[in-house]
């Protein structure tokens, strides 16, 4: 198995070096027929530091003031894919000045010098996809104040790009890395005078491939919240280039952004960000607002059901859950164990988290990232409810498939006396303990209450013998088990009234307050945050309730709740720090 997806990945670099040297000799483009205006939200802080010489990608930190970025040795493979993907250009352009303009400009051409006749690890279709994008996007910004050879040399590689990536976009994997190609196609079929031959099969291939992977409740394969963020602003920059170039789209892929819209908004916290799951984080600021609003699709789901998640929603407070089977096969690549997982937010602040995805952090991180034990859940004598399996490549980097997944997942949403009603149960345990996990959430009609309860059940007669045998090797001592609820970094939490609750302040002067019944024990232990754009792991807390499973049923009722003279309303003024990396010497991270 290792050996064919080694030869398959030796091949398609072979066919994509032969095909990126063949392009050089495509007819050039000479201008600009469309100029769409960019639409790429870039971040002005990291923008300067990319100016100051600090070059942070992929989770490194380099000091390389004043140096050719393609001069550097790239620490790893993720690196390289970020640098050579040209997202960097839109931080540059987010500052706009003479200085960010000359770096730009600099990489820029520097690249074309090295890499303009086919070589190099960047010409792979997805990657030069992002890349027309980009230079398309922020033309006039690179194009300011430079000689008529650096543009015809510009314009050159531009329609090379084109060429490359209408010959070899059928070779990218499914999902985000197809959408990016196709788009990148499109847009450059649309722009450039001399390509508008691309624009008919860009359009087609892009209609079908939302035809394929945007299933009926708007959701991917993945169930990655990111990854489906990413497709529905690659679909509506497509839409409206076609827009602009007087075309219309065609019927799949408006309908796709139609059903994308409504299931974006319920992965969507009250802080407006995503909820972080298989491998997914918040999202950009300002991304998911900005891609909603240049839809202009206004429908929404009820709280229900959406892409396999269950939202819960009232006053200032929402909660996400993971209600279904994780994803299968190739698309659970870079998928967690987080069946019946949730996460809290309120207002501004989140409460309750995954750790997210440790990718970023190497290979032990990412590993632990997709374990249950990373989740706001329960496990169960050190198990996960899915398990690695046979490695898979994403691009340069391997991955596991998940196997032994959970099969079967009811859920229920109805309404509760005071609110509304979550129930949901997994068999992930089923077959090495005979216990299934069934999960209930209530929460109250204001949002100031979250009652919760875990079950394990034995539930027929095998079930009951599996669980006997284990309870056998433990020495009757029971099954142990551990419900985990992971709190973001900037909660401040402490063990209070004798160590029967643990108090949690937000950074906006709200109180919550953790309660549990029976006769688990509650601990306040380290966790860690995982998130893209750091250096390193953050540390962070964690509330845990563990017990041992000594019957056939094991309950567990626990609470989250402000305090009754808790204000309705709390007026959020705190404000989120920019925190900039701070550099001794090349390649340290903060903690």
């Amino acid at each position: 198995m290792a050996d064919s997806q080694s030869w398959s990945a030796r091949r398609m670099r072979w066919m994509n070096r032969l095909h990126a040297r063949l392009c050089t000799r495509a007819a050039t483009a000479t201008a600009f027929k469309l100029q769409p205006e960019p639409r790429t939200v870039g971040s002005y802080a990291r923008g300067r530091q990319l100016v100051a010489g600090n070059l942070q990608f992929a989770g490194h930190l380099l000091e390389a003031r004043g140096a050719m970025l393609w001069d550097l040795d790239p620490p790893d493979a993720a690196f390289e894919e970020e640098i050579h993907g040209f997202a960097w250009l839109d931080d540059l352009a987010a500052v706009g000045d003479p200085a960010a303009r000359e770096v730009a400009q600099r990489w820029l051409w520097g690249w074309i010098t090295r890499y303009g006749k086919g070589q190099g690890p960047g010409w792979v279709p997805e990657l030069t996809g992002r890349r027309l994008i980009r230079w398309i996007h922020h033309a006039i910004f690179l194009l300011r104040g430079i000689e008529r050879p650096q543009s015809q040399a510009f314009f050159r590689i531009l329609a090379q790009q084109t060429e490359f990536v209408g010959r070899r976009w059928q070779a990218t994997p499914p999902g985000v890395a197809r959408f990016e190609a196709l788009t990148g196609l499109l847009y450059a079929g649309l722009s450039l005078d001399g390509m508008e031959r691309h624009v008919l099969p860009a359009r087609r291939a892009l209609s079908e491939e939302c035809r394929i992977q945007v299933d009926d409740q708007g959701g991917i394969p993945t169930r990655n919240p990111e990854e489906l963020l990413e497709v529905f602003t690659l679909l509506t920059w497509a839409c409206s280039s076609l827009d602009e170039a007087g075309k219309l789209p065609e019927e799949p892929h408006m309908a796709a952004i139609d059903r994308i819209a409504p299931t974006l908004r319920t992965l969507r916290h009250s802080d407006g960000g995503l909820a972080r799951f298989h491998g997914g984080g918040r999202g950009l600021d300002g991304r998911l607002d900005q891609a909603l609003a240049m839809s202009g699709a206004k429908n929404r789901h009820a709280d229900g059901l959406a892409m396999g998640y269950a939202r819960l929603s009232a006053g200032r407070t929402s909660v996400v859950i993971d209600a279904a089977a994780p994803p299968s096969g190739a698309a659970s690549l870079k998928a967690h164990a987080s069946t019946l997982a949730f996460e809290l937010t309120s207002g501004r602040r989140p409460l309750i988290v995954n750790c997210g995805s440790g990718a970023v952090f190497g290979e032990d991180w990412r590993r632990a990232g997709r374990a249950t034990p990373s989740h706001s859940t329960l496990t169960l004598d050190g198990y996960s409810s899915a398990r690695l399996g046979k490695p898979g490549m994403i691009g340069a980097t391997r991955h596991e498939a998940l196997e032994d997944t959970p099969r079967e997942v009811p859920i229920q949403i109805t309404h509760a006396p005071d609110g509304i009603r979550f129930e949901g149960g997994h068999d992930g345990y089923r077959k090495t303990h005979g216990l299934t996990h069934v999960r209930t959430l209530e929460m109250t009609f204001d949002g100031r209450a979250i009652v919760g309860e875990d079950l394990l059940m034995s539930l027929d007669d095998p079930d009951q013998r599996l669980f006997d045998r284990r309870l056998d090797a433990s020495g009757l001592e029971g099954v142990p088990f551990s419900i985990r609820f992971h709190l973001h970094p900037e909660i401040d939490s402490t063990l209070d009234m004798g160590g029967t609750a643990v108090s949690m302040a937000l950074r906006s002067g709200e109180i919550w307050i953790f309660r549990h019944e029976g006769s688990a024990e509650m601990t306040l232990e380290p966790s860690v945050y995982l998130e893209k754009g750091r250096l390193r792991p953050r540390a962070t807390k964690q509330v845990v309730l563990s017990g041992r499973a000594m019957e056939y049923a094991t309950r567990i009722r626990w609470s989250l709740a402000k305090p009754q003279d808790t204000a309705v309303a709390i007026r959020d003024l705190a404000r989120d720090d920019i925190e900039l990396p701070t550099l001794s010497r090349p390649g340290t991270a903060d903690t």
